[in-house]
């Protein structure tokens, strides 16, 4: 399986976001992509006034992104987008993911919110309105079992080990916009962290840059084997990197290290 890593920053332009990532989608089907994954918050990161209105999985974000899949011949994890929530006041922070017909395979929602307040740095209370998600999602991509998450997600491991010993995935994707403050000590270190204890690739790909209200995303998109290294990383612009995924290589680590087989817990 070939997998492309998007790299985007977007900003309050919904229109101008949503054509650079059909832009890196159409980059990533000509690459001989099977499976492209934009960031969280793909079409919008912005002052709050601005933020788009939520829509329901069918609606019109949802439509741009099958339309995509189907016209470039592609499995497309679109990001994330805020779909209409269990109350007016919350929206669920979702991922799509879309086949080559550009059905929609799977629908996740964003289980871990982002309430963090560090004086002087970053005051953030996702929570505040969105509603956390309660079900973990593997989807079969291609024949390889492909386990959803996002973002803040990463820091919890018991969700990573449901989706692989539960889910049995042996791809972890994590479409994020990692701040800049915590993605320089903790981005990599966690993605590898995932990838090892779990023995999976994982897709990894964020927003880069500064997003308005005062907010900088680290970027640094990935793609880590089983073994916890670090086979293709993106430079610090917009763009799409590729990496191959060898599932027989996936297959023999699990054996030679059957770390997941001999779990106790």
């Amino acid at each position: 399986m070939r997998v492309a890593v998007c790299q985007l920053n977007a900003r309050a332009d919904r229109a101008a976001n949503l054509k650079i990532a059909a832009e890196l989608l159409e980059q990533a089907a000509a690459g001989g992509a099977d499976l492209a994954v934009l960031p969280e918050y793909t079409d919008y990161l912005g002052p709050a006034a601005g933020l788009p209105m939520p829509e329901p999985v069918d609606g019109e974000y949802a439509q741009h992104f099958a339309d995509l899949a189907q016209r470039l011949n592609l499995w497309v994890l679109a990001g994330s987008f805020h779909e209409t929530g269990p109350d007016p006041s919350h929206t669920y922070n979702t991922s799509l993911l879309f086949d080559r017909a550009g059905a929609l395979a799977a629908a996740y929602r964003k289980i871990h919110l982002y309430d963090v307040e560090i004086p002087g740095r970053v005051s953030y209370q996702e929570s505040a309105a969105v509603a956390p998600g309660a079900q973990t999602v593997v989807v079969p991509v291609e024949g390889v079992r492909v386990g959803l998450s996002i973002c803040y997600d990463l820091r919890f491991p018991e969700l990573y080990r449901r989706l692989a010993a539960e889910g049995e995935a042996q791809v972890l994707v994590v479409p994020a916009a990692f701040m800049a403050h915590t993605g320089r000590d903790h981005w990599e270190v966690l993605l590898r962290a995932r990838a090892i204890e779990n023995q999976c690739y994982v897709v990894a790909a964020g927003q880069i840059g500064d997003h308005e209200p005062g907010r900088t995303c680290y970027g640094r998109s990935m793609v880590v084997d089983p073994w916890g290294t670090v086979v293709a990383q993106a430079p610090d612009v917009v763009g799409v990197t590729f990496a191959d995924l060898d599932l027989d290589r996936l297959a023999a680590i699990r054996l030679e290290l059957p770390s997941l087989a001999n779990r106790r817990l």
